[in-house]
């Protein structure tokens, strides 16, 4: 199979968004993306990008298939072509006294609040009080342009943000893992226990006295 060029994949992965856009003639066509949801460890973050179609970058995928690289090389190109481009964070705290499902909501909604006149495409989450209309995609960020590029934003913030920490916690080495339950990252939590970035109500099981 002959690989994808980079102005077919621009065409893929605008064809939803081309498609709603011109049955909601006026409006901003926006994605929303979390990143963050199954750590033991940091923040959820989540962003709102909405980009003018004349302005789109070349290459933008699901955060998930493309390389770090790749990721730092389109965020600062995202941020200068973007219309609107916000993110939003909820604490390791907030998460454990709401729920991770209710704190990505909160989050979903808080990064989006600002835009006007917008149609907002969410991978995957509904039930948001968002300014505009949304519209929910399942595996959005691997079929919408604007979910992606929103995918790449949280995403590359939040690893800066994880790599951050590892300076501060490096026994855990959230650089490499960005707290994720790896089986390092767990003998870690065992070792020394949790430092302020843990999710207790994820991590309970890993405590000392945990029945497992």
């Amino acid at each position: 199979m002959a690989r994808e060029s980079k102005e077919e994949k621009l065409e893929r992965m605008t064809t939803v968004d081309r498609e709603i856009l011109m049955s909601h003639p006026g409006k901003f066509i926006a994605g929303i993306d979390e990143v963050g949801r199954g750590p033991l460890a940091g923040p959820v973050v989540t962003a709102c990008v909405s980009i003018p179609f004349s302005k789109l970058v070349p290459g933008v995928d699901d955060s998930k298939k493309l390389s770090e690289i790749r990721r730092d090389a389109l965020y600062p190109l995202l941020m200068e072509n973007a219309h609107y481009a916000k993110t939003a964070w909820v604490s390791p705290a907030v998460i454990d006294e709401i729920n991770i499902l209710n704190a990505t909501k909160r989050a979903m909604e808080e990064c989006a609040a600002a835009l006007e006149n917008g149609v907002f495409l969410v991978d995957a989450v509904k039930g948001l009080k968002l300014p505009g209309e949304a519209v929910s995609i399942i595996h959005g960020d691997a079929v919408s342009y604007m979910i992606a590029a929103a995918s790449v934003v949280a995403k590359v913030e939040r690893d800066r943000y994880m790599a951050l920490l590892h300076e501060k916690y490096p026994m855990y080495n959230f650089i490499k893992n960005k707290g994720y339950g790896t089986k390092e990252h767990i003998e870690a939590i065992k070792k020394y226990g949790p430092c302020p970035e843990h999710r207790m109500t994820f991590i309970q099981k890993f405590l000392p006295g945990a029945n497992v």
